[in-house]
């Protein structure tokens, strides 16, 4: 049989297990528990963030049987009500029991009123008229059919059209979400018939708490730095974090180090491009052409070393432009990155730092094309290091 991947064994099945979205979660259950849930949501944000996962569970809960946080025996109109009154006091977690044959049947995703669209590869007004035929009906066996579009930037305007029609005059039985990564393709039409919620890309610390919750649900053991290295390669996404996670639990053996994970991502270690930028802070020509072709002759990829000192060089632009960043840069590196980020923030002046990384975006670029791997690299050094000579900027 086989293995089930990582970001979907422990995927969240509770809103007590979602995390780094706590403004959506917080008014999810409140209107669960206020007997106000809308009919239509709109989930925006960047890939990975939760969004397809928070819309399952909010499937899930408003149909399970045994939910927690409402009072047995209260209709969700009366509690309305009470609370709008000042009764009843605050309302408890609200929770699917996860038990019930309903929730059994939507965690699995096999509940015959799950409706799950994916926009980007079923985006025309066929499978929109299809929705809108199949949504007369009652639920089969749910008190809601939850239809989940993803990617919906992708509709056609034709398939806007016909959704539109139906967000206009839902059927109480209907819950829609909407789910995109791109919310500025959204028609205006569709946003003011929405309840839009905006979800936000994770910390790596965020990241970096869950990643070690899953190792140690594993059993695999991993170095500090090695556990930052995989948070900070997500950028942002939780499930590419996990999804590199699962990749270096694959090739690596316990325990995994830095070195394992530098090797599998690709990366070029920070001493190599520290080692670099101490040569262009000292002015020193010869020694970081030098070092370039030693970087080439052991057969480190010049595309990843350039976009791994951009990177560095633009921490130590941002560091040295705005100080109150300080914090949040240092959780989100390893305490060897952040000291040579700290470094090299005050070892150039920020005009140069400018410069510096205007010219190796230029570089990285023309690395594409160059008859010769390490010429685009020579001549941003040479260009900014000889003396009296200043880099062209093209028009």
């Amino acid at each position: 049989m086989m293995r089930q991947v990582i970001y979907r064994k422990y995927r969240p099945q509770t809103f007590a297990e979602v995390v780094g979205q706590e403004h959506v979660v917080s008014t999810l259950t409140n209107a669960i528990a206020l007997g106000r849930v809308g009919h239509a949501y709109l989930f925006a944000g960047s890939r990975g963030t939760g969004k397809t996962t928070l819309a399952r569970i909010l499937a899930k809960t408003v149909n399970c049987a045994n939910v927690s946080g409402i009072s047995a025996g209260k209709s969700a109109d009366t509690l309305s009500i009470r609370r709008s009154l000042g009764e009843g006091g605050p309302h408890k977690s609200v929770e699917p029991c996860n038990k019930c044959l309903s929730c059994q049947e939507f965690s699995k995703g096999v509940a015959l009123d799950l409706v799950e669209i994916d926009a980007a590869s079923n985006r025309g007004i066929d499978e929109i008229r299809e929705l809108r035929e199949g949504i007369r009906f009652a639920p089969a066996k749910a008190k809601y059919k939850a239809y989940i579009i993803d990617e919906a930037h992708q509709l056609t305007k034709e398939a806007f059209n016909a959704l539109l029609k139906t967000l206009e005059e839902p059927p109480a039985h209907a819950i829609f979400v909407l789910a995109t990564t791109e919310v500025e393709r959204m028609p205006a039409t569709i946003l003011s018939r929405v309840q839009r919620f905006d979800f936000k890309k994770f910390t790596v610390p965020q990241i970096e708490t869950r990643l070690s919750t899953l190792t140690k649900a594993e059993g695999v053991k991993i170095e500090a730095a090695a556990l930052r290295t995989v948070a900070a390669a997500g950028e942002g996404s939780l499930r590419d974090a996990e999804r590199t996670l699962e990749q270096v639990i694959a090739f690596s053996e316990s325990p995994i180090t830095l070195a394992h994970v530098e090797s599998i991502l690709g990366r070029v270690n920070i001493e190599k491009i520290t080692g670099f930028v101490d040569l262009l802070s000292a002015h020193n020509l010869a020694g970081a052409v030098h070092n370039l072709h030693e970087l080439s002759d052991a057969g480190i990829n010049l595309h990843e070393f350039t976009k791994g000192l951009i990177q560095h060089l633009r921490r130590a632009m941002v560091l040295a432009a705005s100080p109150q960043l300080k914090a949040a840069l240092s959780t989100s590196l390893t305490d060897e990155e952040f000291a040579a980020v700290h470094a090299h923030a005050n070892a150039f002046p920020i005009n140069q730092l400018t410069r510096v990384i205007d010219r190796f975006i230029r570089a990285e670029n023309e690395l594409r094309r160059s008859p010769l791997p390490l010429l685009p690299l020579e001549l941003a050094v040479v260009q900014l290091l000889l003396p009296g000579d200043q880099p062209r900027h093209q028009a």
